[in-house]
């Protein structure tokens, strides 16, 4: 393949030394300014036309006839002051013209008049010419890419093309400045180089550490962890209006020349849209492969197979193993107000929770129904006392991991082991029918469906006729009261203590037998004896987990 590289990147870009070497400026002298010969120029304006206007002269150069200059020691200051790099005397100075000039700027004489479409002639060339080389090599570099790109490289073969146009390492960054591929270094000092790097990255800098129209093009000055210096040239990946990362390659010394800077501008300028369509390929991908993965979770825990063998292809498919022993967690999944994609916040704390007690011999699987978190894990425990212990550790874990995120403590609520993925739906069951009642009752932390045993021993009877009797007989009357039903509920869950139901519900102990009263009116039983205590006590629990049960099987009817 032909070396597209332009030989001189900043060689046809015309310095001050180069428009004297031009036949146009032949027998010309350099009035002052002799040790600023290196100093760019970019174009060339008559004086009356910059004396008119106040913006900055840098690279510019003043195109003056003498007479123009008369008694001009102030406009000199001014164009000085301005950064213009060099004043261009179309004949030979004026007499009067200062001995003593503004320092860095170069004043010509010209040997002879040439004007000034001639000299406007030459600059507009130089620049044209400089500008025909850059695209050449920015296209050479693009095809090379964009060739990778529709192969389907991927992004380790990307970047190590951009390190073979360099000559130099490469790094491409995501948004949150993890490194997705790298070429040319060790793992270690890849990771070195990106910490020093990323901070850099993400803070505003002066307008002169920025390179490029977009001030997305940076070059920094940094060490890696063995103290070596290093030169970074990075631009920002942008699709639209969207932040992807960075590309950034690498120099292994502190002061690059121009040419090869220049070289590995056009590279890292040119690599980023290739590189970011590649990550959101990507993206794209992992985010099929995540809502494939999610929907097999449901099915999972739901039961929703169409035979054995559907379930055992599934779960080759996600790599699951689905002979092993499993635990299911569940919390609430709500996210806080404000928040513009609420699906998409709960989708990354159920990654959070997934991915707390982190252990390399056990697999964690993820979904989100309505506003429940639900984590399938596989558990490594020899039996299930080892695995009830090891269930109890993930669930405080991924407790203390959501409250953490959402400022709140939240409720986590697991159920026994199951064994095999075939028990996963029925565990399922139990942690939702353990975060109902933890719901209802305000409890948090790790909830185990052992943990709740007065509820959970009902949990056989709640649905037979017997059990609907009992609750309509006891509290069929208080639907339309709710206010005492509530009451009720206070007094059964201070023990039948009138003193200490009064100051939990602050109100008089007065009032509090006027309401025992109305209760035992309504219900048509003398709630201050213990059995009946305890048959109103039974209702409710009752009735608490057939509400629990009706709920869990809406959201199972659903597939």
């Amino acid at each position: 393949m032909r070396d597209m590289t332009p030989a001189h990147p900043h060689g046809d870009r015309m310095t001050v030394a180069g428009l004297l070497d031009e036949s146009l400026m032949s027998g010309a002298r350099v009035v002052a300014g002799q040790d600023h010969l290196d100093r760019e120029l970019h174009w060339v304006l008559p004086l009356s036309e910059v004396l008119s206007r106040h913006e900055a002269l840098d690279g510019v150069a003043v195109y003056a006839r003498p007479e123009a200059l008369l008694g001009s020691a102030g406009a000199l200051a001014a164009l000085a002051a301005r950064g213009a790099t060099t004043l261009v005397v179309d004949n030979s100075v004026p007499a009067d013209f200062p001995a003593v000039l503004p320092a860095g700027l170069v004043v010509i004489e010209m040997a002879f008049p040439v004007g000034f479409t001639a000299l406007n002639r030459l600059l507009a060339e130089r620049a044209l010419s400089q500008e025909v080389h850059v695209m050449r090599y920015a296209t050479h570099v693009h095809a090379s890419l964009a060739g990778l790109f529709h192969r389907g490289a991927g992004l380790q073969m990307l970047v190590r093309e951009v390190s073979n146009l360099a000559r130099n390492p490469a790094i491409a960054l995501d948004a949150r400045g993890h490194i997705v591929a790298h070429n040319g270094l060790t793992p270690e000092i890849a990771a070195g180089l990106t910490e020093a790097i990323v901070p850099l990255l993400t803070v505003d800098l002066p307008a002169a550490a920025r390179l490029s129209a977009h001030h997305d093009t940076r070059v920094e000055q940094l060490d890696d962890p063995l103290g070596t210096r290093w030169t970074a040239i990075s631009t920002a990946i942008r699709l639209g209006k969207a932040f992807e990362g960075w590309v950034a390659i690498v120099i292994p010394h502190s002061e690059p020349g121009s040419h090869e800077l220049a070289r590995h501008i056009v590279v890292t300028e040119q690599a980023t849209a290739i590189i970011g369509s590649e990550m959101l390929r990507q993206h794209s991908i992992d985010e099929a492969e995540e809502r494939a993965r999610g929907d097999f979770v449901q099915a999972l825990v739901h039961g929703h197979f169409s035979s054995e063998h559907d379930m055992r292809t599934r779960a080759e498919y996600h790599d699951v193993d689905i002979d092993s022993h499993f635990g299911v967690f569940v919390a609430p999944g709500v996210v806080p107000h404000g928040v513009d994609n609420p699906a998409a916040s709960m989708v990354r704390l159920a990654r959070y929770a997934a991915n707390v007690a982190p252990d390399p011999a056990v697999r964690s699987y993820v979904t989100v129904l309505g506003d429940v978190l639900v984590v399938v894990r596989s558990l490594r425990g020899q039996d299930d006392d080892e695995r009830r212990r090891e269930m109890a550790h993930y669930a405080g874990a991924m407790a203390c991991e959501l409250e953490n995120r959402r400022g709140a403590a939240v409720a986590v609520s697991y159920s026994r082991p199951a064994s095999g993925a075939q028990a996963v739906s029925g565990s399922y069951r139990e942690a939702r029918i353990a975060l109902g009642i933890a719901r209802r009752l305000h409890l948090t932390g790790a909830i185990s469906y052992q943990d709740l045993r007065s509820f959970t021993v009902l949990a056989e009877v709640a649905e037979t006729d017997q059990s609907r009797a009992l609750v309509t007989d006891i509290l069929g009357p208080l639907r339309a009261a709710p206010d005492l039903r509530e009451f009720l509920t206070g007094y059964l869950a201070n023990g039948g203590n009138v003193n200490a139901t009064a100051r939990a519900l602050n109100v008089h102990r007065n009032t509090m037998l006027t309401k025992l009263d109305r209760v035992s009116r309504t219900i048509g039983m003398d709630i201050r004896l213990p059995d009946n205590q305890f048959t109103v006590w039974l209702a409710i629990r009752l009735d608490l987990l057939t509400e629990v049960h009706a709920a869990v099987d809406r959201e199972a009817s659903f597939r």
